[in-house]
């Protein structure tokens, strides 16, 4: 890619923000933000400390961003949305996940990504954006990943017009090794897809669910990774 060359992209920010509206009407929004208000302080916290530097990747409407506490928040997305959903003392950065040319290096302790690189255009951009967040992250620091299990939700997949490249767990572990990364924990059965999910999506839902670990092996379909540069 040539200096300045901006990457080549299947949507653009603006076109992501009205496919988004299309996709989540306001009551989604409000029930997304409850939702991930339990998932932060239930689980994902647990590998934030609160002096942390955080960048969330794709950070959309910043559900995950707005609700972890840490130190400094940072959300990314080219989505002209993104900004006016962050929360006060978020700060949000307007670049390429392929490049974070907005973020400086070895500045984050953990990188958050969330139903984000299935969204790349090819796995050659896969690649990319782990090499861009190994730069971003300090030594020792940890890459968080979640995302649809291609290999439990084969059909579902491909209901989401930004999808583009298949990935599993075992796909992104592939990946993200190659990249520079060790994995230290890994969960093929996480969350169901609770977009297309039946199953009520109330907060004390939510957390019940977090709490009884055999029902992922049912409902699970998205992955969880925890990885150390």
């Amino acid at each position: 890619m040539k200096s300045g060359e901006r990457p080549e992209t299947f949507l653009s920010g603006e076109e992501s923000a009205r496919l988004y509206q299309v996709r989540f009407d306001e009551s989604a929004r409000r029930r997304n933000a409850a939702i991930w208000c339990v998932l932060c302080r239930r689980f994902f916290q647990r590998y934030v400390p609160e002096d942390a530097t955080v960048v969330d990747l794709g950070a959309g409407h910043c559900e995950f961003i707005n609700h972890i506490r840490a130190a400094r928040r940072i959300a990314v997305d080219t989505n002209p949305e993104t900004r006016e959903c962050a929360a006060p003392g978020v700060e949000v950065v307007a670049c390429d996940i392929r490049t974070l040319e907005g973020v400086p290096p070895a500045t984050a302790d953990v990188a958050f990504a969330s139903n984000v690189l299935e969204h790349l255009p090819s796995k050659a951009d896969l690649m990319a954006t782990l090499g861009a967040v190994r730069r971003v992250l300090r030594p020792g620091g940890r890459l968080l990943v979640m995302g649809p299990n291609i290999r439990f939700a084969p059909g579902e997949y491909w209901d989401f017009l930004d999808h583009h490249i298949a990935l599993s767990d075992r796909s992104v572990r592939e990946a993200v090794e190659l990249a520079g990364f060790t994995t230290r924990e890994i969960r093929p059965r996480f969350l169901p897809l609770t977009r297309l999910s039946r199953i009520p999506q109330h907060p004390l839902l939510v957390e019940l669910y977090l709490r009884f670990p055999p029902a992922h092996r049912v409902l699970g379909k998205q992955f969880f990774l925890a990885a150390e540069r």
